[in-house]
């Protein structure tokens, strides 16, 4: 069977190692003797697990004990509704940098839960090619918090570490699709979330960082028990059925990263991949990748060829090749290629070979 690669933005792709661990522990875990989907969220076997992802994401991601690690259900999307509601208590109002779809969908939710959302600078009349720059005029004590997306999924543009917004205020981060893939300094941050399902494992888990000392300060008497973020930590994630299978395969990733040689080599490999696909894109005469840059995502690689309907086109006809689902998003269209921490250089070079054979073809 010839050789295929994923390219999704999420489910993405999983390590190799991974899948056959899964594989292999999926009727009967050695430990458990039983299948994974199987086991007690109240068991001794499952606390290890979630125990130690917990001490994993830390030691990767230089976390302190001054942050809580949570893991929880619901996606990114039920955070845009937890964070507001356990961090806009006090002035009920939060400050937004828009550099695309998903903080847009988080300043709404915010709105819809009564709290005032001010967008302080958007790119969206650009179509998203540039980050939005924090005004110089902003005031932190006005709002509870700042949020940003690190990483925008659908536009391909990002917050790296270099260019983060300065602001004195608290800062809340939506990590969902570069978590791990690249180093942030966490203490740059008040609040972290990330679905998992782009760069952590399958669907179905998603990781809350809070800052204790921030949370200790709210007053959320009037939150439910099941979006109080205290009420997860003080269970240790398992205040209700937890996702057994996605943190069990959560945990398996954070295993490969670790022996990969952690958060400093992936970065390097993902320089790499995203360095050589763009390349290949800037010197192209029928590709053109957007986005600005020092902007540019490492892992979710945006570009066209100026046709949305030849786009099409040409995705469909590099699954005949191996290459899967390299659409772009359905609001933007063109193609996008995930480059995810699994995602190997091998995918990066079938790929520009695909996008070679093509361009020859319509010159």
């Amino acid at each position: 069977m010839a050789k295929t690669y994923n390219f999704s933005a999420g489910p993405g792709v999983l390590p190799d190692e991974v899948i056959t661990q899964i594989k292999q522990e999926f009727e009967r875990n050695e430990h458990t003797h039983m299948s994974i989907i199987e086991i007690s969220h109240r068991s001794a076997q499952f606390q290890a697990i979630v125990t130690e992802a917990e001490q994993k994401l830390r030691e990767l991601m230089a976390i302190p004990e001054d942050y809580a690690v949570i893991f929880l259900q619901g996606g990114g999307s039920t955070q845009f509704e937890m964070i507001p509601l356990n961090f806009a208590t006090n002035q009920s109002h939060i400050a937004i940098l828009d550099s695309g779809n998903f903080a847009a969908k988080a300043s709404e939710a915010a709105e819809m839960l009564g709290k005032q959302a001010t967008v302080l600078n958007s790119t969206k009349g650009i179509n998203y090619q540039k980050l939005p720059i924090l005004p110089e005029h902003f005031d932190p004590e006005l709002y509870d918090y700042l949020h940003i997306v690190t990483n925008n999924t659908i536009e391909g543009i990002t917050f790296h570490q270099d260019n983060l917004p300065s602001t004195t205020g608290r800062l809340v981060a939506d990590m969902s699709s570069n978590i791990l893939a690249e180093p942030y300094d966490i203490n740059a941050f008040d609040a972290v979330f990330a679905g998992g399902q782009k760069n952590l494992g399958p669907a179905g888990v998603t990781v809350a960082i809070t800052k204790k000392d921030w949370l200790a300060q709210q007053d959320v008497r009037h939150v439910g028990p099941m979006m109080r973020y205290q009420n997860h930590i003080d269970k240790q994630s398992m205040y209700n059925t937890s996702p057994v299978f996605s943190i069990y395969a959560l945990n398996l990733v954070l295993d490969w990263v670790v022996a990969q040689g952690g958060v400093t080599e992936m970065h390097r490999r993902n320089l790499e991949k995203a360095h050589k696909l763009y390349a290949f894109l800037d010197q192209s005469d029928f590709y053109t990748a957007p986005v600005e840059t020092n902007a540019r995502s490492l892992t979710n690689v945006v570009f066209t060829t100026g046709d949305l309907t030849r786009d099409k086109m040409i995705a469909k006809r590099a699954e005949s090749e191996g290459l899967f689902n390299l659409n772009g998003h359905r609001s933007v269209g063109g193609f996008r290629a995930s480059l995810y921490n699994a995602q190997s250089m091998a995918a990066v070079d079938a790929l520009i070979t695909f996008l070679k054979k093509v361009e020859k073809e319509q010159v």
